[in-house]
């Protein structure tokens, strides 16, 4: 047994509306074998995994997997729980899983759940799965199980890739209130809603914080300056560079002092309490370089958590610590305080581990301890001068305390460095009570330290008193109107028409102010220019659309590649199309029926959101049964369909109902609202419709209507924008029809029996069935009942082919599949005349010899760089109308 190959698809799937991983296993040997075949193997594997016990699997109760592992389950499923199991013991949250067979014998595919926010490039999955089907074959093989070490090693990594309780906080607001949330390369850099809307945090700091506000907060001394100008409370002091300036501001201030380096952070060499001259001088030496000498202010410390000049959240704050119990030493107290959970390695829990380090022995030395002394029962050992949770200390929360003066001298201390989140620390008697203002005799208190991106943990989870949701503080003041940070959406799939369609789309969705970003078969675009070509229908080119703060609406073609090995590229969508289902790309990544594209396909219906539009092609038999999948949750969205047919009975029932559909009636595309008819555009001024003859770019147009009245265009702007719409400019590769000399050439991507099909029957309407000419290629990597299909509607419609190899064989052996081609076509047309050749340019010349002045060759491609250049050395130009005397009246 052994995993061939993994893929993460990281949006919703198929499978999940969450990310998973998806897993091709060998069983090998195991083929054909189950559990019960293999004495003792059961109770081996819970020795191993005693969790296993607890897992329902079909029976949808603890112990159903139990029950199936001892009446026999093949070893795909039982290699699915054990990762299951082995990802719940090194902390990864997972519950879902699912087996299938992948096509032939002993092959499998294995579906995990991932956590949602794991790292996309994170190799955990791989080396769980991996682990697992090496303790399942040590278990088969009476092996002592070897897999503790390496779970305790990825427990760490685990841990060290999960985002920390802030970034958590800011995730789980988020999503909350329905708000789209990316973490971005696996750090605690987040995306936050979609386009125009998109915001960005790192942990908390967000893209409003300003960059000197940050470089203020660093400055120590700088902000002590600030902060005291403006008459809020603060220590007297001073910087130095010097052993000897630090002296001096000690002279001066009196004693105790605080010594803290000038750009510290997280408590890190901050000596309190220093009351001589020889203890300045020692904490200077460690700290070294530039410092801060502070009067040490009494009272407690206290942190106050500023969000959107708001104050959210107040904690005090207590140095690292033990207390003794009369027998165990201090560095014993240290170990059994570091066995509670909520502590870990830097900011990964809510807790840091307590260190003994030399700050912590020069400390307890003044204390007349050592890590191996014996404190007396109830005796405070302290480790540390500061609160800071980064250091080991606790927190207590004091929100519902803070006095209104205090809060209004930290909100104006914020305002002053310029954060708009800030953590203020205070040094006061009591937070309940009120600061006497700057300069006062009796001011024993004030703000000691303003901090940017300060930490969140001792909110989110403070040792005592309640939790405060400040994630959600942030997310509020990111989001002030309570929206859900999306843009419009519309997402746009299919086997036939779908780059047209979304073309369409983007054009309507299109006016002077409103950016849209679009993604297609040939790149991204952005306010209308390319900015990245390449076949763009997957997550990360959606991705490049929503995650740019220009874009206004996205557009999004969604591919059944791109569903397949990424998943969607968005959770939900405003308006999802469909424009139909045939049979295509049969026999690749797992799609063997029609059934199974129908199943991938649905998934853009599926993640429409409740109240959005469904857009569906009503003369489409498998577009139709979509409305009957439960998960398509059809009810739950606003059904429009749109026909060419002139009496589609469900359209008519659908409107008697009330219903919306977008139709083609007495030459017209209109608009049907129940009984109401709005007619948008005569069929022959659509422009690439050929007089309204082409009766599929009639279709891509109702389903682009369709789509822009649902979000929101007018019908008047929809039916200009049709007008306008430039076929050569802004739909290439579809449809375009050149002219060479008195020879029309009608250039498509028709690669599947249903476009060729209705393809060949637009050329029929347009010149007649006797007058058309085909140079055809097509892709090397369909499978040859589908290719002999292709050829078969080829040779019903054409008498004249030339058939040519493109350049990327796809798997083919040269000269396989125009043999293939022409013996199909012969087969089926024996007296059609069939032509073979290796480039498109030799096809070029050989179909243009084929055809006499007026008709027309149609030239099928693959990719349009390669055609368009012979094109135009050949003469050829672009036109909007077949030559005159060639139209069929």
């Amino acid at each position: 047994m052994e995993v061939l190959g993994i893929r993460r698809l990281r949006g919703p799937n198929a499978y999940l509306e969450r990310p998973v991983t998806v897993a091709r296993l060998q069983l090998g040997a195991l083929a054909g074998r189950e559990t019960c075949d293999f004495a003792g193997f059961t109770d081996r594997l819970l020795q191993c995994l005693p969790g296993l016990a607890e897992h329902h699997c079909a029976a949808g109760a603890p112990g159903g997997l139990v029950r199936r592992l001892r009446e026999g389950t093949y070893f795909g499923h039982t290699a699915e729980h054990v990762t299951i199991e082995l990802s719940h013991l090194v902390g990864r949250d997972v519950h879902f899983g699912r087996t299938t067979s992948a096509g032939e014998p002993g092959l499998y595919d294995v579906i995990i759940e991932c956590p949602a926010h794991e790292p996309c490039d994170s190799s955990i999955p791989d080396e769980l799965l991996a682990l697992a089907v090496e303790l399942v074959r040590d278990v088969l093989a009476g092996r002592p199980p070897r897999h503790e070490p390496a779970l305790s090693a990825l427990r760490e990594r685990v841990e060290s890739e999960a985002p920390g309780p802030s970034t958590d906080s800011i995730i789980a607001a988020a999503r909350r209130r329905g708000i789209p949330v990316e973490r971005v390369g696996g750090l605690s850099l987040l995306r936050l809603g979609h386009g125009r809307r998109r915001r960005l945090t790192w942990a908390a700091m967000t893209d409003q914080t300003p960059a000197i506000g940050v470089d203020l907060a660093g400055d120590k001394e700088l902000t002590r300056r600030l902060l005291d100008q403006a008459g809020v409370p603060v220590p007297a002091g001073g910087a130095a560079d010097t052993v000897e300036g630090a002296l001096a501001l000690f002279a001066e201030i009196g004693a105790p002092v605080v010594l803290k380096p000038r750009d510290g952070r997280q408590g890190r060499n901050v000596h309190v309490g220093l009351s001589d001259e020889a203890a300045v001088r020692a904490a200077f030496d460690v700290t070294g370089g530039a410092v801060v000498v502070e009067r040490q202010l009494g009272g407690r410390d206290y942190r106050v958590l500023v969000v959107g000049d708001e104050v959210v959240a107040a904690a005090e704050q207590t140095p690292a610590h033990v207390v003794g119990d009369g027998t165990s030493t201090v560095a014993a107290l240290v170990d059994a305080a570091n066995t509670d959970p909520r502590r870990g390695a830097g900011h990964s829990r809510f807790l840091s581990r307590l260190r003994l380090d030399d700050t912590a022995g020069a400390l307890l030395a003044a204390q007349d301890l050592h890590p191996g002394a014996v404190p007396r029962p109830g005796r405070v050992v302290w480790l540390r001068h500061s609160g800071n949770l980064s250091t080991g200390g606790t927190s207590r929360d004091v929100t519902d305390q803070v006095h209104p003066d205090v809060a209004r001298m930290c909100r104006r201390a914020a305002r002053i460095i310029g954060l708009d989140i800030a953590g203020i620390d205070l040094r006061l008697p009591d937070i309940a009570a009120p600061v006497p203002p700057a300069g006062a005799r009796d001011t024993d208190g004030g703000v000691i330290e303003v901090n940017a991106v300060p930490g969140l943990r001792m909110h989110l989870a403070p040792c005592a008193g309640p939790a405060r949701d400040v994630g959600a503080a942030i997310v509020d003041a990111l989001f002030p109107d309570g929206g859900d940070g999306r843009i419009p959406t519309a997402a746009i799939t299919g086997t036939n028409g779908k780059t047209t369609t979304t073309r369409l789309t983007a054009h309507l969705m299109s006016e002077p102010g409103r950016c849209v970003g679009m993604t297609t078969t040939d790149g991204v675009y952005l306010d209308g220019r390319l900015v990245q070509h390449a076949d763009a229908t997957g997550p990360r080119s959606a991705q490049i659309v929503l995650g740019d703060p220009a874009v206004d609406v996205a557009v999004l073609e969604t591919a059944r590649g791109g569903i397949v090995r990424g998943g969607l590229g968005y959770d939900l969508s405003d308006v999802g199309v469909i424009t139909n289902i045939t049979a295509d790309h049969l026999g690749q990544d797992g799609l063997d029926t029609v059934e199974d594209v129908v199943h991938v396909k649905a998934l853009v219906a599926e993640r429409v959101r409740d109240g959005g539009t469904l857009v569906l092609n009503a003369d489409d038999p498998l577009v139709r049964g979509l409305v009957q999948r439960p998960r398509t949750g059809a009810a739950r969205k606003r059904l429009v369909w749109f026909s060419t047919l002139p009496d589609n009975p469900l359209v008519r029932g659908h409107l008697a109902a009330g219903g919306t559909a977008y139709l083609l009636r007495d030459g017209w595309l209109v608009e049907a609202n129940g009984r109401d008819r709005t007619p948008l555009l005569p069929a022959a001024e659509l422009p690439g419709s050929f007089d309204g003859r082409v009766t599929y770019m009639v279709e891509n147009a109702l389903a682009a209507a369709a789509a822009a009245r649902a979000l929101g265009v007018s019908p008047d702007a929809v039916a200009h924008r049709l007008a306008t719409f430039e076929p050569v400019r802004a739909n290439p590769g579809r449809g375009m029809l050149w002219r060479l000399g008195e020879v029309n050439v009608f250039v498509d991507y028709a690669h599947n029996p249903g476009a060729i099909a209705a393809v060949t029957r637009s050329l029929h309407e347009l010149w007649g069935p006797d007058r058309c000419v085909a140079i055809v290629t097509l892709p090397g990597d369909r499978r040859d009942d589908l290719l002999a299909q292709s050829a078969r509607i080829l040779a019903d419609g054409f008498t004249r082919v030339v058939v040519y190899e493109d350049t990327d064989l796809r798997g083919r052996v040269s000269g396989e599949m125009p043999a293939l081609l022409c013996r199909e076509l012969i087969a089926r047309r024996p007296e059609l005349r069939c032509e073979q050749t290796t480039d498109a340019s030799t096809a070029l010349r050989q179909g243009l010899k084929l055809a006499a002045p007026g008709e027309v060759v149609l030239l099928l491609y693959e990719k349009l760089s390669d055609v368009v250049p012979l094109l135009e050395e050949a003469g050829a130009t672009p036109t909007g109308r077949p030559l005159t005397l060639a139209v069929r009246r």
